[in-house]
């Protein structure tokens, strides 16, 4: 006998009053290659038909799985293209079919307007956006701010599944209901894989539920995260997740996934929307892109796969030279012409394929994506890349980077040398994928040998210059340093050690004891806070605030769902009373109390 693939139960997708309709898509990517001539719009074209989309559906709200945004601190003309599409498409006098169960000041504590923004007494929402962070777009900073807080404080999304705690994480759902449907929508944004892995095992994740009618409530969750496993603790197994779950929508991953899939084990549904533009020429993201629409009745869900007209074609393929003995060797006589023509033919009928598909589809851009991966291990030499994808500057999208040379285990060679070339490792990171923290991990590889270093980790530091290159946080280096020498100073005070040489000692054991540990992790999350204090400090003695202002660090934050200390929501906004019908003037947001969610 055979799972269904796409329904928890048997439900034929009926549009009434007791049916949510949910538009799902995740890592849209706002602004990714924005100054390209080429590509630099088509991000912001494709969030245009997702939102168009979502408005001809007449979908009750869009949910977005992380990664809104590409870069951490978004362009002005990001954010402006951002703003006036979600003015465009999602502002207006539809009314709101559903209303808010949960005490929104949980569900939204960390903004400075909790409650749902189509409550607002100051706009018009039709279409209310509900997101999590991702890790691009993820808070950072003295503040903790990031893009998304720019858009909730602006009232254009609701911004949520934001933990503030580094020691204990509560997920409260946001509790919608429509009709006789309850939903209970569960969110976490982005968080450090290996520290998330580490709360899991350390049962440091607690989901609260609705004390009443448990058995009611459709669960969906969604959550940023590594699906595919990338190391030991480097994802998050779909076993970590509770099994009283319905549906998980899993963001992140950028491969289009979208079928619901049946986790045998926990007897849950994960949905993988994948991203809707092509941040990296690999195989991933080769395939279709789709976004979702999810009609939930009761206890009943059916999600229609929706495909995405404006994204640009992507073609890929790979080619292993020494699978083609017929045709050339290596003590051939000209042979690289032979090689460079074969591989022309296969561009060209890449190319080919993506004109044939491409006809009656008015909306996808004229020049496609083509990579060609060309093994050349077994004596093979590369010829000229760069020459050879100016051939076809006319006819792609990416006339730079058609064709990649790979070496079987010549990356590993490179490593294991004494002396890391990060010439080499850095014009791998353009076309492989190596991260900043790769980098850092070959220096350490070479300094530790000489003892070049000796107060700083691994872990810290890759951390650090991350912050510094992806996030432009230009102070994380210096305060990284700051931290570690007084943090250092004060365990050899505790010691009592006196001469040089003790010291040498001592810092080399305090350093090693760290390393690969759970303390070494918290030291990360232990320097961001350190600058924030930092920052804050400085911030009153520029505005010489009283003396009696209560500086206490925040970061500890756990929410307490038994206070009820925030006031309610202001009425609805202008005109919503006077609109006939079952509208948004005549939906009533009942702010539960503590006692409505209990621990499992």
């Amino acid at each position: 006998m055979t799972t269904p693939v796409f329904l928890i139960v048997p439900y034929v997708a009926r549009d009434d009053e007791d049916t949510f309709k949910i538009l799902i898509a995740t890592d849209i990517h706002l602004g990714y290659l924005e100054k390209d001539a080429i590509r630099g719009n088509d991000t912001f074209t494709t969030f245009d038909e997702i939102l168009k989309c979502a408005k001809e559906k007449q979908v009750d709200f869009i949910l977005l799985g992380g990664d809104l945004f590409h870069e951490n601190k978004p362009s002005r003309r990001c954010l402006y293209s951002c703003i006036s599409l979600l003015r465009k498409y999602c502002m207006g006098d539809t009314p709101i079919l559903f209303d808010v169960l949960s005490d929104q000041a949980v569900n939204f504590s960390t903004s400075k307007f909790p409650w749902v923004n189509y409550q607002d007494e100051n706009i018009n929402i039709s279409i209310p956006v509900f997101s999590v962070h991702g890790n691009h777009d993820d808070p950072t900073g003295a503040d903790g701010l990031c893009a998304l807080d720019i858009l909730s404080s602006a009232g254009l999304i609701n911004h949520f599944g934001r933990s503030q705690s580094v020691e204990r994480i509560e997920i409260s759902p946001v509790l919608l209901q429509k009709g006789k449907t309850k939903l209970a929508l569960y969110g976490i944004g982005s968080i450090p894989d290996e520290r998330l892995y580490r709360m899991f095992v350390n049962n440091q994740v607690t989901m609260l539920r609705p004390k009443e009618d448990q058995d009611l409530w459709f669960n969906l969750f969604t959550i940023h995260q590594n699906r595919s496993k990338h190391g030991a603790t480097n994802y998050i197994p779909e076993q970590f997740l509770d099994d009283f779950l319905n549906l998980v929508v899993w963001g992140h991953e950028h491969e289009c996934l979208i079928e619901p899939r049946r986790n045998e084990q926990q007897l849950f549904y994960v949905t993988q929307p994948g991203s809707s533009v092509a941040t990296s020429l690999s195989p991933g993201e080769a395939a279709k892109k789709h976004i979702g629409l999810l009609r939930i009745k009761g206890r009943k869900m059916n999600m229609e796969k929706i495909p995405l007209n404006t994204v640009r074609q992507f073609f890929i393929q790979d080619l292993v030279l020494a699978e083609h003995p017929d045709l050339f060797s290596p003590d051939m006589p000209k042979v690289n012409q032979k090689v460079e023509a074969f591989c022309q033919e296969k561009v060209e009928a890449m190319l080919e394929e993506a004109e044939r598909e491409r006809i009656g589809c008015p909306l996808t851009p004229e020049k496609p994506l083509i990579r060609l991966r060309v093994d050349y291990s077994g004596g093979f030499e590369a010829f000229n890349a760069t020459r050879f994808s100016q051939r076809f500057v006319e006819q792609v999208a990416n006339p730079k980077d058609v064709i990649h040379f790979i070496r079987q285990k010549e990356y590993k060679a490179k490593v294991e040398e004494d002396n890391v070339d990060f010439g080499q490792l850095m014009s791998q990171s353009t076309t492989e994928g190596l991260r900043v923290e790769d980098l850092v991990k070959e220096y350490f590889k070479t300094a530790e040998k000489t003892m070049q270093l000796s107060l700083l980790t691994e872990q810290g530091m890759g951390k650090a210059v991350q912050e510094f290159v992806d996030k432009e946080e230009k102070d994380a280096i210096e305060e990284l340093i700051r931290y570690q020498l007084e943090k250092t100073q004060r365990h050899l005070q505790q010691r009592g050690v006196m001469t040089e040489e003790e010291i040498d000692q001592e810092i080399r054991s305090f350093r090693e004891t760290k390393k690969g540990t759970a303390e070494e992790e918290d030291e990360v999350q232990e320097v961001s806070e350190y600058r924030a204090r930092a920052c804050a400090s400085h911030r009153l003695e520029r505005d010489d605030l009283p003396d009696d202002l209560d500086l206490s660090d925040g970061s500890d934050f756990t929410m307490d769902i038994d206070e009820d200390s925030t006031p309610a929501p202001p009425p609805r906004g202008r005109g919503r009373g006077s609109r006939g019908g079952r509208g948004r003037g005549q939906t009533t947001a009942r702010r539960g109390r503590g006692g409505f969610l209990c621990k499992i």
